[in-house]
């Protein structure tokens, strides 16, 4: 199997080092699989605010955030409200076309390991470490915003690994099928992998998918190569068949971000936090935006409002 190695643009955003593998020098999405960061891990002092993205917009896309470590509270304009906590999944659908958008804002909160309400505590937990996916949505696909957090996905063991299924169908080696809950458009699949001894594991590749693996903490070791923190492994479509696997061996504590789906027949373009299928309909969301277009709504929140920067000429599309 061919195996691409890509290497994350590594920045830091108050604090929180971001390692942000997808979009990746003009490599395609993974199935609809169109954006990936890793947010952390860091911790945060009492005195430090931790993360604070003030207000943004999006369109024709999912954010997908699954967290590993941590607590932020999620806002939008269509008045949800949300804190998102470890091995759950908040899951933001902006809809399709020029009618369609939504915006946010994400804050950390600071919880009481012993409670459960959003409230500041000298014993809380000051950490993040999470992902944050953007999901491409289907624009031939009539598709309505909403808003949907997942606090409990399917979880088991295969000897010394614990998987949890993040989105999409899984069948395991040993034939048994998992099923998430969490709303799709296209076809995808999201697996967090945890070594919680030495050992290795096999996956199961279903053939029409393109997939990736991202190595979120540890090594990992796979086909006689060695792959460290942060680095993305890509396979495409055409080298999984029928019957295809993976094997994966790890010493403990090693976690992965494993990925797949089917491609979108359309065109995917990213721009800032648009996602579109043509040029046009990004400069448009742009114009709309910084005008405060109603197609965007409101949010409960008195953080800063983005600008919403030009599109390039020299942007391909």
């Amino acid at each position: 199997m061919t195996i691409r190695t890509l290497e994350p643009r590594m920045t830091e955003v108050g604090g929180v080092p971001i390692a942000r593998l997808l979009p990746n020098k003009g490599k395609q999405p993974i199935g609809a699989w169109c954006f990936l960061d890793h947010a952390g891990p860091a911790e945060f002092a009492q005195d430090d605010l931790g993360v604070q993205v003030g207000r943004h917009p999006h369109t024709n896309l999912q954010t997908f955030s699954w967290m590993i470590d941590g607590e932020i509270l999620h806002k939008d304009s269509l008045g949800s409200a949300q804190v998102i906590a470890k091995n759950q999944v908040n899951l933001m659908t902006a809809g399709t076309g020029l009618t369609q958008g939504i915006s946010h804002t994400e804050q950390s909160v600071f919880l009481d390991s012993a409670d459960s309400d959003a409230a500041h505590s000298s014993a809380a937990h000051r950490h993040i470490n999470m992902i944050q996916l953007w999901i491409a949505l289907p624009t031939n696909q009539q598709v309505e915003r909403s808003f949907h957090h997942y606090p409990e996905l399917p979880t088991w063991t295969e000897g010394n690994v614990e998987l949890i299924l993040t989105t999409g169908s899984y069948q395991s080696v040993s034939g048994k099928l998992y099923q998430a809950p969490t709303l799709q458009y296209s076809k995808l699949v999201g697996i967090d992998v945890h070594f919680l001894e030495d050992g290795d594991i096999t996956l199961n590749l279903e053939s029409s998918f393109e997939y990736g693996i991202l190595v979120v903490a540890g090594e990992l070791e796979s086909e006689g190569q060695v792959y460290k923190k942060d680095q993305l492994l890509r396979f495409h479509r055409i080298d999984v068949t029928n019957d295809t696997t993976i094997t994966l061996v790890a010493k403990k504590g090693t976690r992965l971000m494993f990925i797949g789906g089917e491609p979108l027949s359309n065109q995917v373009l990213l721009w800032w936090n648009f996602v579109a299928d043509n040029k046009e309909e990004l400069k448009q969301s742009v114009i709309d935006w910084n005008n405060g277009h109603e197609r965007f709504g409101e949010v409960d929140s008195n953080m800063q409002r983005l600008v919403a920067p030009e599109v390039p000429k020299g942007l391909k599309g």
